[in-house]
């Protein structure tokens, strides 16, 4: 490592870390990469830490070694499992480029102001999975693709599109005016069983804050409402998990139109 500190050899960029969200970033290509952390070589190194190695050799990237504290430090104590990617912030795309999917069967994720990393990245996981056109969030009050959302994504936050937007209300009349029909969740009382949601063609399915779910105005400009029954008697679900089981139904519908 030399004399300098952290701060003065890490200035600049974010430190992605986690084998799955590095080996991601990597292979997506869609950030500039500039320096990897990783444990020192070995002989019996498992495979993806020798994958990860190998790539990083491929683009020619300072290749570090750092002690474990130094890399907590690094990454603000997140799980990092001995790796970590300094690399240029994360890629967000213009709202434009979403709505002019041509898929007749596009579906988009719309997230209203959700403030935990770990919701947002388990939410970006399964669009991800499964093959949705992109994310929708807010720039304020909001959690972006942080370090520690894209840690939670398990590295799908490298493959999906996500757009930012100021005004989330303006978003959703600009997915309706481009033919999407928009679902939001929510537990109120006209809300429908989510099952009996029509999600063929163009859909977008919003997700709440935690806690206080959707907000009024963004409630209000959803064509539907859906609800997911919990026969259990428990409360809720967290967004990352309500948003999963929506997704999955508009994915099972769509297969079924095809």
């Amino acid at each position: 490592m030399g004399g300098r500190g952290p701060r003065e050899a890490f200035s600049g960029g974010e430190w992605l870390y986690g084998r799955n969200p590095v080996e991601e970033a990597l292979a997506a290509g869609r950030r500039k990469c500039m320096e990897i952390v990783l444990p020192p070589p070995s002989p019996d190194e498992d495979d993806q830490i020798a994958r990860i190695r190998d790539e990083a050799h491929a683009r020619r990237l300072v290749v570090r070694t750092m002690e474990r504290d130094k890399l907590d430090r690094l990454v603000r104590f997140g799980h990092h499992q001995g790796v970590a990617l300094k690399a240029s912030p994360y890629p967000y795309v213009d709202l434009a480029e979403l709505l002019g999917e041509e898929d007749e069967d596009s579906l988009v994720v719309v997230l209203d102001h959700l403030e935990d990393p770990q919701n947002v990245g388990s939410i970006l996981r399964t669009a991800c999975a499964a093959g949705a056109t992109g994310v929708i969030m807010p720039e304020d009050r909001s959690c972006g693709v942080t370090p520690a959302a894209a840690r939670a994504s398990a590295g799908g936050a490298e493959h999906v599109k996500v757009a930012r937007t100021v005004n989330l209300v303006r978003a959703m009349q600009a997915l309706k005016k481009a033919g999407y029909w928009i679902t939001g969740l929510d537990a109120a009382p006209d809300a429908k069983p989510y099952t009996e949601i029509d999600y063929r063609g163009k859909c977008a399915i919003v997700a709440g804050a935690e806690g206080a779910g959707l907000s009024r105005l963004v409630r209000e400009n959803c064509d539907f409402l859906a609800t997911i029954p919990m026969p259990g008697g428990f409360e809720s679900l967290n967004a990352g998990v309500a948003a999963a089981v929506a997704i999955y139904e508009a994915l099972r519908q769509k297969g079924a139109k095809k």
